[in-house]
């Protein structure tokens, strides 16, 4: 079984994020596999070993991507491809499904594996889109997999609420939360890391377009969220309470309209 995991670095979820002029300062930030990704790459190695097969991991990134395909690598993972940008690019999630499809057209592939999203935007939507590029069926929300010959069954969560679908390879899969525990890098896994292939593509090589490659949708600004202000109890009889309640909506929070 050929299976791709489609990976992103993201800021590490313990980083404490700084904006300077509206924009994100990365300098010296830490970064990590997407957490979701994770469980993507899990469940790939676990397939593999249930099935056999090879597991290639892919990402868009700059030279820094590097340390996290050698994690993946490091985990269970057999080949590496990193699609080098060009950092003064504005990729949005159309041109980076353009790109990733590409990328994956000339391979052979029976399984696409990759996070229901990503912890820095949360679009969740470069899975679908690849698919959709590969004219592909997908299933998003994954929390458990089986595969038995050509035949697909997941379970997706929907809300609170689990659905049971049925499909058949070739599939691109989005990962969620409770797919699965990641399993921690091994000494062993680490050294043979180290010998594993990394591919590296420029995305000029890919012959997309400007058109393609054009971004649909661009962030002009990134601001953190006001900080709370402390709580206040309300005291006495109830029907002064709801008074006083509805008073602070409306004049105060101007949530209520007269």
């Amino acid at each position: 079984m050929n299976i791709i995991v489609l990976m992103k670095q993201t800021f590490d979820t313990e980083e404490k994020i700084t904006i300077q002029n509206g924009q994100i300062v990365k300098d010296h930030a830490a970064f990590i596999i997407n957490p979701y990704d994770e469980y993507a790459i899990e469940e790939a190695i676990r397939l593999k070993e249930k099935h056999g097969g090879e597991v290639t991991v892919m990402t868009i990134g700059s030279s820094e991507a590097e340390s996290s395909l050698r994690t993946a690598l490091a985990m269970g993972a057999d080949k590496a491809v990193l699609i080098e940008e060009d950092e003064d690019q504005l990729l949005d999630e159309y041109s980076i499904a353009k790109i990733l499809a590409t990328a994956i057209k000339e391979r052979e592939y029976d399984i696409i594996l990759c996070g229901n999203m990503s912890v820095d935007n949360g679009a969740s939507q470069v899975g679908p889109r690849v698919a959709e590029e590969l004219d592909i069926a997908h299933i998003s929300t994954v929390v458990k997999l089986e595969i038995d010959g050509e035949l697909v069954k997941a379970e997706r969560d929907v809300e609170g609420d689990m659905e049971m679908v049925e499909s058949s390879l070739p599939i691109l899969v989005t990962a969620q939360q409770g797919l699965n525990e990641p399993r921690y890098p091994s000494l062993p896994g680490i050294m043979k890391a180290k010998k594993k292939p990394i591919e590296r593509l420029d995305i000029e090589d890919l012959g997309l377009n400007e058109q393609e490659l054009e971004a649909k949708s661009i962030a002009f600004e990134h601001y953190l969220p006001p900080k709370k202000e402390a709580g206040r109890i309300l005291t006495g009889e109830l029907s002064d309470q709801v008074k006083e309640l509805v008073h602070l909506l409306r004049n105060e929070a101007k949530v209520v309209s007269h």
